[in-house]
């Protein structure tokens, strides 16, 4: 499995759309975030760093490809399997990292984040799933219209600050 099919998957699930964040992360969302949607997964694609602490043998410190939510019950389950563990400052919630792509088959890989992107999806509040049970047009129109006073309010809290 590489970033690039998991991605390809990812997009295909509906209401699924991503946003690249906190440097090189591909992030994933059920719904739009504009509108309230809620993250599932996220793909780190930055290499990753050597650790200083050694710089003979310029080792690489432990880095997550993949971050998912796995849910309550399948987390423990996932935790026991070599190459995942705790998700950094997402444990509580139940997410897991993933260290290699060869932790699970591709149809695995299909499952878990078909998962996490229920689990999510389960999670969010009403209003937020009448707006993804709109047409298209009225979902797009919706969202830019949420960007658009999102952008107003932030310009508004940076002119208070100055």
């Amino acid at each position: 499995m590489t970033a690039e099919r998991l991605r390809a998957y990812l997009l295909t699930l509906p209401h699924v759309v991503e946003t690249m964040q906190w440097g090189a992360n591909l992030v994933f969302w059920t719904g739009d975030k504009a509108i309230g949607g809620k993250m599932f997964a996220l793909i780190n694609l930055d290499d990753p760093a050597p650790d200083g602490s050694d710089p003979q043998r310029r080792r690489v410190t432990h880095h997550a490809l993949m971050m998912y939510s796995a849910g309550p019950t399948r987390y423990p389950e996932l935790l026991e399997l070599e190459g995942i563990l705790p998700a950094p400052y997402m444990a509580r919630i139940h997410w897991v990292a993933v260290e290699r792509w060869d932790v699970f088959t591709p149809a695995e890989w299909q499952r878990e984040l078909r998962a996490a992107c229920d689990i999510t999806l389960a999670k969010l509040p009403k209003k937020v799933v009448a707006a993804l049970a709109l047409p298209a047009t009225q979902q797009r129109r919706l969202v830019s219209e949420r960007r658009k006073l999102l952008a107003s309010r932030r310009q508004l809290a940076l002119k208070a600050k100055q």
